[in-house]
């Protein structure tokens, strides 16, 4: 079974950096929330936040050609982006290898904002302070603990598809969305550098 995190082709944090610093760097579409793009990201980078990347992949693919890399926490949301924009008729981009943790762990350079809790952190609270609370009220309440496992039913569902309901409702939330994303922004910012 061919995943999309398998289809997409695979870029290195070493091999990034070795490309940004020999001047050949590509074009860095960085598919994470706002928030989580303003906490910490790669300098260079554009913010095209997955939803964003989605409903205007027709008016980016114009700007873009396959030497992109896309970016997110851990690898997940870039190849989502990436088979969007292959559907879009852009296909051959690139993935981060292991994404922002994998870059911050190689000791690449980090542009950093103001810090707060990434998505996985918060959907772990939410997800883990629902399933305590059902599992005690349901003590009382009989049935109340099903909530619970309709949780734990979510979070495996999550992991075998590789999305994450929780965190896409999460992600909407004002601490998460920074500011909005403008996309005549982005593309002005792409055809400073023309499509080769």
């Amino acid at each position: 079974m061919t995943t999309d995190a398998s289809r997409a082709a695979a870029c290195t944090p070493a091999a990034l950096q070795h490309l940004i610093r020999t001047g050949d760097g590509p074009r860095l579409l960085d598919v994470r929330t706002s928030g989580e793009f303003r906490t910490s990201h790669i300098p260079g980078a554009h913010n095209v936040p997955l939803d964003t990347l989605r409903e205007h992949r027709m008016e980016l693919r114009q700007h873009l050609d396959e030497d992109v890399v896309l970016v997110c926490r851990s690898g997940a949301r870039a190849a989502q982006a990436e088979a969007a924009l292959a559907e879009a008729g852009l296909p051959g981009l690139r993935v981060l290898d292991g994404g922002m943790l994998a870059w911050e762990a190689s000791g690449a350079p980090v542009d950093r904002g103001p810090a707060r809790w990434e998505l996985e952190r918060q959907v772990r609270l939410v997800a883990g302070s629902i399933v305590l609370v059902t599992g005690v009220v349901g003590f009382f309440v009989p049935g109340v603990h099903l909530i619970g496992t309709a949780i734990g039913a979510g979070l495996t569902f999550a992991a075998l598809s590789n999305t994450c309901a929780l965190g896409m409702m999460l992600a909407k939330l004002p601490y998460n969305r920074g500011p909005r994303t403008d996309v005549r922004t982005v593309i002005a910012s792409l055809r400073d550098r023309p499509v080769l």
